[in-house]
């Protein structure tokens, strides 16, 4: 029998907590990531007040300098640690894919300097539109179309760019190129890459509006994952006709494995806060997996290094737990998390190879506190410990120490 009825993972996209050892082997614009600490500089900088996630014992979590403002506290109301990543990567697939329990020994392909001519010149003969070849490098995501939108406005050509990641983007204003075409290069550009020398974890339509000067981005990208390469919890769960309900871009980042209750997309992390709490809601919903991915910190303040941004959207989302721990039964698990880091405040514009936090909580905890320090797939090592079912490839359960 299981301990609790309902477990809920919500991954606060790339809210590390400082550099794990290896980060000297991870780079961002020439640096390595060893002097990264997402929410350490962001106190530091913008100053950081999170009130709930403090009461939780946010500042309780083991770090060589404490977090700025951010105190530590007495009489928790819950179980913290930090998590170390020990797959080779530092990106969202394999973070989240190591939270569901998988080690990614062999990293997928990034193109610092572009993607190969063979692969652009097969979307162009499969799309009919050319690429725009200044644009093919990493880049961030709204300059590109900032530099390129006018352009792609006037000759109908395609915008592909990627990132530090290992991610194909192609950004397309709707009104030039709608969504229903965007999405079928989309999908061809995945069937290319499935293998190296481009094995790439995501393909990812950008959709944007607007006029020059003036674009947006909209809610309609999609990702194209691949699936993962053995199988995780999430499987185990699904296999066992266990719900797993996913919110945000997680049914994505799985291409759909092991996810029998997709709640779609998100607008932005309070829309998916507000996706969460329906889903806690529903009356079917009486046993199983809820897992989240809260996408703003990352795309919107981390990749753009916005840590008074990075600031605000931390305490917004603070500010809407007292409605989570709410909506939760006296049987129902909370497990707060992140997938990697992304300093605000460090070199370049990507991903930094963190350790991320883990607080815990359930209206049915007796106790509280710190527990050791341990790796990404613990929390589904623990979920599968929970539910009775077989755990992945790796991970320890802490289930036994929430008490």
């Amino acid at each position: 029998m299981s301990t609790f009825d309902r477990i809920h993972v919500i991954v606060m996209d790339s809210v590390g907590i400082g550099a794990q050892p290896d980060a000297v082997n991870f780079y961002n614009a020439g640096e390595d990531d060893s002097k990264s600490d997402t929410l350490g500089h962001i106190a530091e900088v913008s100053g950081l007040k999170l009130p709930n996630m403090t009461k939780l014992g946010l500042g309780n979590i083991p770090r060589e300098t404490p977090l700025k403002g951010i105190e530590r506290e007495e009489n928790t109301t819950g179980y913290v640690t930090k998590l170390e990543e020990v797959s080779l990567g530092k990106d969202t697939m394999t973070g989240h894919w190591e939270i569901m329990g998988l080690n990614i020994t062999e990293p997928f392909d990034t193109f610092w300097d572009g993607f190969p001519e063979e692969i652009l010149t097969k979307i162009e003969e499969f799309s009919g539109r050319k690429i725009i070849r200044e644009a093919n490098k990493p880049y961030s995501g709204t300059a590109v179309i900032d530099d390129f939108g006018p352009r792609q406005m006037e000759t109908g050509e395609l915008i592909v760019y990627t990132s530090a990641d290992p991610v194909l983007q192609i950004a397309a204003h709707e009104d030039i190129i709608p969504l229903e075409e965007l999405y079928k290069i989309c999908e061809y550009a995945r069937s290319i890459t499935l293998e190296r020398p481009a094995l790439l974890g995501r393909i990812i339509a950008r959709p944007y509006v607007g006029e020059p000067g003036n674009f947006s981005r909209t809610s309609n990208r999609h990702d194209y994952a691949t699936s993962p390469f053995e199988p995780t919890v999430l499987d185990k769960l699904n296999e066992a006709g266990i719900d797993t309900y996913a919110v945000g871009k997680i049914n994505d980042i799985f291409n759909g494995a092991g996810i029998n209750k997709d709640q779609g997309h998100t607008k932005d992390n309070m829309h998916g806060v507000d996706v969460l709490l329906e889903t806690l809601k529903k009356p079917e919903f009486v046993k199983g997996l809820s897992f989240t991915n809260l996408v703003d910190f990352d795309a919107v303040y981390g990749h753009r290094r916005n840590p008074d941004g990075y600031r605000d959207c931390l305490e917004e989302f603070d500010a809407r737990l007292p409605e989570i721990f709410d909506a939760m039964g006296d049987k129902d698990l909370l497990l707060i998390t992140a997938d990697h880091g992304n300093d605000p405040t460090y070199a370049g514009t990507d991903h930094t190879r963190e350790y991320v936090p883990l607080l815990a909580y359930s209206p049915s905890f007796k106790g509280a506190g710190v527990l050791p320090v341990g790796h990404f797939a613990d929390i589904s090592a623990t979920i599968a410990d929970n539910f009775g079912v077989d755990k992945a490839m790796i991970g320890e359960s802490f289930l036994a120490e929430l008490v």
